[in-house]
């Protein structure tokens, strides 16, 4: 089960963020600007630990 409790911001805004990451061929940067165009503003840098934290890898 995913773990959001204490999260800055919420579980819809990091799974938009993770799912776009893992579906599309895009940088942490370029999902940046992203995120900024659509009034979040999340650093590259966290955008990297929530995939690490949030995406099961084999």
């Amino acid at each position: 089960m995913i773990e959001f409790k204490g999260s800055h911001f919420g579980r819809a805004v990091i799974l938009w963020a993770v799912r776009w990451y893992v579906a599309y061929p895009i940088s942490y940067r370029q999902l940046e600007e992203m995120m900024a165009e659509r009034g979040v503003k999340v650093d590259h840098a966290t955008l990297n630990r929530w995939v690490v934290k949030h995406v099961p890898w084999p």
